[in-house]
């Protein structure tokens, strides 16, 4: 059992500072967009108006250890994962939280950190000893003076001498926002070399997020301007000719595990699409423009019914109800199911699919129809297409209850 459990924290305020590519960065105080969360009656909930936007402090040790106990309920979790909208190696108490929750030797991975919180070369030894196992490490570069400048890292050298000591003894998942004529070419050759040799497990080559179609949901573009940021596609290539080169596991997100061929690995192994079950009414699927080809390609090979429509968003979580009233809805048919974790309230969303005049009934699908590649990072190819076929398994029995 994996218990996970959020520290709070607030972008820009709980990290010391916002980096120069921060997804958070430039924007005020907007309204909740709604989620599948809220009530049919009421847009706005705990999740689209606080967990999306990141407005929560630090939560203090003792809720958080309170959190730990009711949600292991008397069980022992075989790891206990922290995550926060902050950066955790800012929070305040870390180690004291490490020592109290592992206390019976219990792993705990550190989901994210860019490790700006670090001020002295020897705090990872402490989190190590205290029962860290696993971290996610937001990189950037090896370079002192690159996250000094992007990152407004305050204390590089004492990070990266850290992230050294995580690596000898943890596993370390290192992240690099990729972004060109900053990070990339000679730079991330240098930054790839110098994680391997200090015993990196892998590398998440990560794409920047710079228009409102590459996921922006604030108001808050562009973050850098006159940035023009790698295509998908370019990522992908240069993740594979990274992963080529090294023995680190590398990938890139959101499209590409040269491993394992997430997300959505069934497009490259059509011969477990028998494992399915076949598909017997019609259904219009809405998804982003970065899955489009591939889990049309997917349905193609199934047969049926089923017609695949893209929004120009590139990421299906962060689909907004603007992305739905700008869909044509010539293509789609009148059974519609949207992505789980849509941004948008469903009476409007309903209202989106009915500009036309046609009573479109529209469901929310899986929340993941595959495994992020940030996650692929840590599996086999046998269990990321296990665990795609258990949700498309999920997805065809909901077209077949709701269909026509």
């Amino acid at each position: 059992m994996e218990l996970i459990v959020n520290l709070g924290g607030r972008p820009g305020l709980d990290c010391r500072g916002f980096c120069s590519y921060c997804y958070f960065k430039g924007f005020e105080n907007i309204e909740p967009l709604g989620c599948r969360r809220c009530e049919s009656i009421k847009k706005g909930c705990d999740y689209c108006s606080r967990n999306v936007i990141g407005i929560e402090p630090f939560k203090p040790l003792q809720q958080i250890v309170s959190e730990v106990s009711q949600k292991s309920l008397g069980s022992h979790p075989d790891n206990i994962v922290l995550d926060a909208n902050g950066d955790l190696s800012c929070y305040p108490d870390l180690l004291e939280l490490v020592k109290t929750i592992s206390r019976d030797e219990v792993p705990v991975n550190l989901e994210y950190t860019s490790g700006k919180g670090f001020t002295r070369g020897d705090e990872a030894e402490a989190l190590a000893d205290a029962g860290v196992r696993r971290i996610g490490f937001s990189v950037f570069s090896t370079n002192a003076e690159l996250r000094r400048k992007y990152m407004n890292d305050k204390y590089p050298e004492a990070v990266i001498s850290n992230l050294r000591t995580f690596c000898e003894r943890c596993e370390v998942y290192a992240m690099v926002v990729l972004i060109p004529r900053l990070n990339d070419g000679p730079e991330l050759e240098m930054t790839c070399y110098d994680l391997e040799k200090m015993g990196a497990k892998g590398l998440i080559l990560m794409a920047f997020a710079n228009t409102r179609n590459q996921g922006l949901i604030f108001g808050n573009e562009p973050i850098m301007p006159g940035v023009i940021p790698y295509t998908v596609e370019e990522l992908r290539r240069i993740a594979t000719e990274a992963a080529e080169k090294y023995s680190m596991r590398v990938i890139g997100t959101p499209l590409w595990d040269p491993y394992t061929g997430a997300p959505f690995a069934l497009a490259h192994h059509k011969e477990e699409l028998g494992r399915l079950p076949k598909i017997e009414k019609c259904a219009t699927l809405i998804t982003s423009s970065v899955a489009y080809p591939l889990l049309s390609s997917i349905f193609q090979a199934l047969g049926g019914e089923v017609n695949v429509v893209p929004v120009k968003k590139e990421i299906g979580n962060l689909i907004a109800l603007e992305d739905l009233n700008r869909l044509d809805l010539t293509r789609v048919k009148e059974r519609v199911i949207v992505p789980g974790m849509v941004l948008a309230h469903d009476k409007e969303i309903r209202g989106a699919f009915r500009r036309d005049g046609t009573k479109r009934l529209v469901f929310r699908g899986p929340d993941n129809l595959s495994v992020e590649s940030e996650r692929s990072i840590f599996m086999t190819p046998r269990q990321v297409l296990d665990k795609e076929l258990e949700a498309f398994t999920g997805l065809i029995e909901d077209i077949n209850d709701l269909g026509i």
